[in-house]
């Protein structure tokens, strides 16, 4: 409750009834430093496009969308749907680009990072890779998300052991939000946030687009060339379009 409280000290942006958190990335970072430092579980969700679309079909989903403590929008749909209610966020504040700045936030303040996700293998080879890009990570624990839902407690109680400040899951929308909740009472870690395929591009698996494609607006198009899987998601970005077009909330 408490953390629910300090989420709606920011201004915040209903898209079609999702909360979206209006701050830039600094001010991101440091709201996302303040749970940290009050020791208390957090959610933090990076919302796009198409998991706007899955919330409208799956009711837990939704729920975890408005009991949140920070929603961040990342994803291009998103910022033309406020702006286009007349809400204009700040800026765009993807998954890729605050776990950078929470790897920096580590290095030099020494937080505890577990990483949880992807193929196996991945999550361990984006900690390694990590590491070098910033001396001083202090990442605890990594290990792949190919486990059955079954199975939350238990890999649960595995990650509780290494106590971290920062729980990193990139499992997709909306399988590694319903992990943060369901297993939020058991690992307690301070900041819990859902980054998607963030461990694929920090391993080198998948290559972000170069900023002349983002800056474009086509990074979506990009990573959909690299990885046809993401077809299901992209295919959820007509339907977003013609949702807000159809509504004011």
């Amino acid at each position: 409750m408490i953390g629910q409280i300090e989420s709606e000290l920011s201004p915040r942006v209903r898209v079609l009834g999702i909360p979206i958190d209006d701050l830039s990335m600094d001010a991101t970072v440091k709201r996302i430093v303040e749970f940290i430092e009050s020791g208390r579980p957090h959610i933090v969700i990076t919302a796009d496009s198409s998991g706007i679309v899955e919330a409208h079909r799956d009711s837990e989903f939704f729920e975890i969308f408005q009991s949140a403590d920070l929603v961040t929008a990342d994803s291009v749909g998103v910022l033309w749907a406020a702006k286009r209610m007349g809400k204009p966020l700040h800026e765009r504040v993807s998954g890729v680009d605050i776990y950078a700045k929470l790897c920096q936030l580590s290095a030099e303040r020494g937080y505890k990072i577990f990483l949880i996700g992807a193929a196996p293998g991945v999550a361990e080879i984006a900690a390694e890779r990590c590491r070098l890009l910033f001396p001083g990570l202090n990442i605890v624990g990594a290990r792949h998300g190919y486990f059955p839902t079954e199975s939350d407690e238990i890999v649960a109680q595995e990650i509780a052991e290494t106590h971290p400040d920062i729980l990193v899951v990139a499992m997709g929308m909306p399988r590694q939000e319903k992990f943060i909740r369901h297993t939020q009472d058991i690992i307690r870690a301070p900041v819990a946030i859902g980054v998607g395929g963030t461990l694929d591009v920090f391993s080198g698996r998948i290559h972000r687009a170069p900023r002349w494609i983002q800056k474009l607006k086509l990074e979506w198009f990009y990573r959909l060339l690299q990885n046809p899987k993401k077809f299901a998601k992209v295919r959820n970005l007509p339907i977003f379009v013609r949702m807000i077009l159809r509504s004011r909330a």
